[in-house]
C-alpha cells in the first residue's frame, strides 16, 4: 500500500480532533503537531527544530525526495522561511490515529514570489517527537 493510500484509509477512519474517544496519547501527539505547525509563524527554525526528531525524515510532497535530520529540513525549508515576511500554518482539519497525526492545511510563504499551499500533512510522532513528515499537495497557488 502506498504511503498516500495509508494515509487516506487513516484519515478516513481514524479520530477527529476534540472527539472524546482520543486515547490521552493520541492528545499528546496532536499537541506536539498542532504546536510544530504554530511554531512556523515565528519565522525561526530555532522555534521549529526542537519538536523534530534528530534523525526525523521529512517529504516536502510526494514528488520530493525525503531529507532527514534536522540539517536535511534546514536545506530544504530555511530558505523559505528566511525570505518570508510571513509564514502560515492554517490548520483546517487534524485526525489522529496512535502515534499518527493526519492535518489538513494551508501552509501561506509571503515572499517575493508568494507561494499557498493547500495538502494533508502525516506526522509520525514517537515519544513527544516528530519522527516523520510528509505532506501531500491537493493545490498550490503561486
Amino acid at each position: 500500500m502506498s504511503a498516500f493510500a495509508g494515509a487516506a484509509v487513516m484519515f478516513g477512519g481514524a479520530v477527529p480532533v476534540g472527539a472524546a474517544t482520543l486515547t490521552p496519547a493520541e492528545q499528546a501527539n496532536v499537541k506536539v503537531v498542532t504546536e510544530f505547525c504554530a511554531a512556523w509563524s515565528a519565522r525561526d527554525m530555532n522555534k521549529v527544530l526542537p519538536f523534530l526528531a534528530d534523525d526525523c525524515v521529512y517529504r516536502m510532497s510526494e514528488t520530493t525526495p525525503a531529507v532527514n535530520g534536522h540539517d536535511g529540513v534546514i536545506q530544504r525549508l530555511k530558505t523559505w522561511v528566511d525570505t518570508a515576511s510571513l509564514v502560515e500554518f492554517r490548520v483546517l482539519d487534524t485526525r489522529a490515529a496512535g502515534p499518527i497525526v493526519i492535518n489538513h492545511r494551508i501552509d501561506r510563504f509571503m515572499t517575493a514570489q508568494p507561494l499557498t499551499w493547500e495538502g494533508v500533512g502525516v506526522f509520525f510522532v514517537k515519544d513527544n517527537r516528530i519522527k516523520e513528515w510528509s505532506d501531500y499537495t491537493i493545490r498550490v497557488q503561486r
